[in-house]
């Protein structure tokens, strides 16, 4: 027979109503959060010179899960252009306990069109890491995976099977995602696909 008993801090925590309730009101939140921002990356995606037509064809998605790493997340995904061979997209990403954080995750031909453009992100935003897992679906940023964009070899980058770059910010700043999500969003049009 399973052992199906639970600790009194489980028994506890699962007769708590308004814990399940505020958490679903945080998750209801982030989507809203991301809605919003999306209604700014349509602008100035359409606006933006150097993004095929192919790409902008795309409706944005939002996803949320109850299970990366065992914790919730929501995420945008826009634009949004996923082929066999090609994949270009721009992730906004709330997860649980952890941060906010948007990703440009590209390979195929977008990267030699698009990754030289990466140093001019540098110099508009230093904040941008390059992720440097070998798992394309990996959403984890820390130490061991990321390193500064500014210090990225661009040789190196033109060789990965696919390139990713990340902007966090911590979720403590939530009053601040809003602007966060648009002025890097903004920075990617303005210095990657000008």
């Amino acid at each position: 027979m399973a052992n199906v008993k639970l600790s009194a801090a489980e028994l506890e925590l699962v007769t708590n109503i308004p814990v399940i309730l505020t958490k679903n009101r945080i998750i209801a939140a982030a989507n809203a959060l991301l809605g919003e921002a999306c209604s700014g990356y349509q602008m100035l995606l359409h606006a933006a010179n150097n993004v095929p037509d192919a790409v902008k064809q795309f409706s944005p998605k939002i996803y949320n899960g109850e299970n990366y790493q065992g914790l919730p997340w929501v995420m945008l995904d826009y634009p949004r252009y996923f082929t066999r061979e090609e994949e270009l997209a721009i992730r906004s990403y709330f997860w649980w306990g952890h941060y906010f954080s948007i990703t440009l995750q590209m390979n195929g031909a977008f990267i030699p069109t698009y990754a030289p453009k990466l140093q001019q992100l540098v110099f508009a935003q230093t904040d941008w890491f390059l992720l440097t897992d070998e798992d394309k679906w990996q959403h984890t940023i820390h130490s061991n995976n990321a390193i500064p964009l500014v210090e990225a070899d661009l040789k190196k980058m033109m060789a990965m099977p696919f390139v990713k770059v990340v902007k966090k910010m911590p979720l403590k700043h939530w009053a601040e995602a809003p602007v966060f999500f648009q002025d890097a969003f903004k920075a990617l049009m303005n210095n990657v696909f000008d």
